[in-house]
C-alpha cells in the first residue's frame, strides 16, 4: 500500500474515498482507531493508501477535484 493522502478532515477523506469508488480504486483508511482514541478533537491525521499501482490514476482524480495528494514516501 502507498499512502496518496493524509489529513485530519473527515470530510476530505470521505469525499476522496468516494471519488476512488466512482473511479473503480480500492483504497483503506489507516489509523481510524487512533483518531478515536484521541476523542474526536482531531489531531491525529487518517490516511488514505491505495494499492501503488492505482496510485497515479488514484493521485490524478484526487487533483482533478481539489484535493491535496501526499507525494512523499
Amino acid at each position: 500500500m502507498k499512502q496518496l493522502m493524509r489529513t485530519t478532515d473527515m470530510s476530505t477523506i470521505a469525499f476522496a474515498q468516494a471519488l476512488l469508488q466512482g473511479e473503480g480504486i480500492d483504497c483503506f483508511e489507516m489509523d481510524v482507531n487512533m483518531s478515536v482514541l484521541e476523542g474526536g478533537i482531531g489531531i491525529f491525521p487518517r490516511r488514505l493508501m491505495v494499492h501503488p499501482d492505482d496510485w497515479e490514476d488514484a493521485a490524478t482524480a484526487l487533483r482533478d477535484n481539489g484535493i491535496e495528494v501526499h507525494d512523499g514516501p
